[in-house]
């Protein structure tokens, strides 16, 4: 039973209207907020699909002007955009074409252009197959390392970087032809190969605006150097890499040559790429005081002789 007066039954009922009234306001006002953050939330979410779209454009335009293993170190936050370097073993390659300040005075502008990138594309293809950094290309001449920033270990990495100069000859031998009749050239184009192993310092070099990844140090300026004196259609390496990889190539007799910075001669050896390497015919010994290569075929009974001796002289000793 009601006992409010009609005074109050209406009073009551202005209250519980007021309320409903606020409660409708206050869904409403909910409602227009959740729309609102809904909408805010799509276009932060729109910008961020659009930035990322820019940032990957922009890594793939940056990918260019860096060899494939910096970018992804780079990007993938392994490696600092800091001057920093660090000391490490690497196989240096140096190559460049034969003649080719000559070659380009018979050319015009676009024509050198068209050249240089048609050539530079076909050796760069080759290097990236067999993991090598592409440091720089030079003109005509291209700077490529093994054993950073990642490496299979000294031994693999001079392989790979010999087999990948090999490779890259024998794509020139292929491409015989094709530069006079695409290039306009009188002579078919000629590379030399120089190759040296040895600790070089790596790493980002330059300022805070602006830097280079890069090696320096002797090991790099020899490996330059062997370049310069191979012949046309060759590769010349260091001893330090042919004790590397003498067990799986052929070379021909050492050389000796004078290089600035260095107190002796320097020998190196010119690889054989007409003859095969029998498995069983190089001994090579290593360990942490002694390092031996013994070419049998090439073993002289008196330097055999002196090889039995200075095991016998070991032996005495130990006893």
């Amino acid at each position: 039973m009601n006992d409010l007066s009609p005074e109050e039954e209406l009073t009551q009922l202005k209250r519980e209207l007021s309320k409903l009234k606020l409660e409708a306001n206050l869904r409403k006002s909910l409602s227009t907020q959740l729309e609102a953050q809904k909408k805010i939330a799509d276009q932060a979410k729109e910008e961020a699909l659009k930035k990322s779209e820019e940032l990957e454009g922009i890594s793939g335009k940056l990918a260019k002007y860096l060899s494939p293993q910096i970018h992804e170190q780079i990007f993938s936050g392994k490696q600092s955009a800091e001057v920093t370097s660090s000391r490490k073993k690497l196989t240096l390659f140096f190559s460049d074409i034969v003649g080719f300040t000559s070659i380009s005075d018979e050319l015009e502008s676009e024509e050198i252009t068209s050249l240089i990138n048609f050539y530079l594309n076909e050796m760069s293809i080759i290097a990236l197959k067999y993991g090598g950094t592409i440091d720089k290309y030079i003109g005509d001449s291209i700077m490529i390392f093994f054993g950073d920033p990642t490496t299979k270990g000294p031994e693999e990495d001079a392989k790979l970087c010999v087999e990948m100069a090999v490779e890259m000859l024998e794509k020139m031998d292929e491409l015989k032809g094709t530069w006079g009749k695409n290039f306009s050239l009188r002579n078919d184009l000629e590379i030399r190969i120089g190759i040296n192993t040895g600790y070089c310092t790596v790493g980002n070099f330059g300022s805070n605006e602006r830097l280079d990844y890069t090696a320096v140090g002797g090991t790099v300026n020899l490996a330059s150097r062997l370049e310069s004196v191979a012949n046309s259609g060759s590769i010349c390496i260091s001893e330090e890499t042919y004790l590397l990889v003498n067990s799986f190539f052929k070379f021909h007799d050492p050389k000796e040559i004078d290089v600035k910075g260095y107190l002796r001669k320097i020998k190196y050896y010119e690889l054989n790429r007409d003859a095969k390497v029998d498995a069983n015919q190089i001994i090579n010994l290593s360990g942490s005081n002694f390092n031996i290569s013994i070419d049998k075929e090439k073993l002289t009974q008196q330097e055999y002789a002196q090889i039995k001796n200075a095991i016998d002289r070991l032996q005495s000793q130990k006893t």
